[in-house]
């Protein structure tokens, strides 16, 4: 993972990209993570600029990479489960996961709408990468203020 620039970063945005970083570098199976805000905006991601190709690594198919396509996943997932949750009385959702046959989605909630998602293999050990969504969660929850959204709304904006 190529890690993304925090030049002119705010402590707590630059907090929360490190906080990204370690969850994909620590836990294994982790192929990508993005963190998408309650509009479905893309504010934090694993790979920042997957949204294009590169001509040594060519796109691969599905979210494996491209962020912008795990965001618009976790985007939907959340969405779908929580129009759910509200047809069921179930009250809010904490946590989705979708098992596939050649991987994962996670989905948990961080806070007012924002959501943390992880693409993960097949074999990663599930307990494991939502344990550690749980801690990056409770990290980051209270440091995601709209001030610290909007400056990461505009550095992803800036990313090639």
């Amino acid at each position: 993972m190529t890690a993304p620039s925090t030049y002119g970063l705010s402590t707590q945005a630059r907090n929360l990209q490190w906080l990204l970083t370690d969850l994909v570098e620590e836990v294994p199976g982790v192929n990508s993570v993005a963190v998408v805000s309650s509009d479905g905006l893309l504010l934090l991601s694993s790979d920042p600029g997957a949204g294009a190709e590169s001509p040594q690594e060519p796109r691969t198919k599905g979210p494996r990479g491209a962020s912008a396509d795990l965001a618009t996943i976790v985007s939907g997932l959340g969405s779908l489960t929580t129009g759910a949750a509200a047809l069921m009385d179930g009250g809010s959702v904490k946590q989705t996961m979708v098992a596939m046959e050649h991987g994962s989605v996670f989905v948990m909630a961080i806070s007012d709408g924002s959501l943390l998602g992880v693409h993960a293999t097949p074999d990663c050990d599930m307990s494991v990468v939502a344990y550690h969504m749980a801690l990056f969660v409770g990290r980051a929850g209270h440091v995601l203020t709209p001030e610290v959204r909007s400056e990461l709304r505009q550095s992803m904006e800036k990313t090639p």
